[in-house]
């Protein structure tokens, strides 16, 4: 395990430094393939306030770029995703909320500013969706290995979770 996290910090270091990521700011979500092959997102904190309406504290049908920044994305291996194949790098990641539906868009801009360019659009994928157990409060962002070279991208968010789904290539 101490291998596998000192390969991750090889692997993402590189990518983090042009990006000037303050320090605790980020929280990071990890799926491996195998001890080599990784799949890594880093995203804003978000908190909203579950007795409130979500659509009056998230901007539904525009892209958003949860806590002013993209959510960014590093893999060491090539990804599909919607019939799209992402080359190893780094790419950033908007999505666009709605009631039960939330699109996923994959950018090849790596410009964290928050600024969005549709024309950097390599894929926008519907995502899957379900009801939590419970409300949550903070966005989280999560990455779980669910199948043999597959890793599922979750957004869980106020009573609502989505998904999109990554395949090693």
């Amino acid at each position: 395990m101490a291998r596998l996290a000192c390969c991750l910090v090889i692997l993402v270091s590189p990518f983090l430094a042009p990006f000037g990521f303050a320090q605790g700011a980020t929280s990071t979500a990890t799926c491996n393939f195998d001890q080599d092959k990784q799949v890594v997102v880093e995203y804003q904190k978000v908190e909203i306030n579950v007795k409130k309406p979500l659509s009056s504290q998230v901007p539904f049908g525009k892209v958003w770029a949860p806590g002013g920044k993209p959510m960014t994305l590093f893999t060491n291996t090539p990804l599909e995703i919607h019939a799209r194949i992402l080359p190893v790098g780094a790419y950033t990641l908007f999505v666009i909320p709605g009631g039960k539906q939330w699109t996923l868009i994959v950018s090849k801009s790596t410009d964290t500013s928050g600024a969005y360019d549709e024309g950097q659009d390599l894929v926008r994928v519907p995502m899957g969706s379900g009801d939590l157990p419970s409300p949550e409060a903070d966005l989280s962002v999560g990455l779980e290995h669910s199948g043999p070279n597959q890793c599922n991208l979750r957004v869980d968010l106020d009573k609502t979770g989505h998904f999109a789904t990554f395949h090693q290539h």
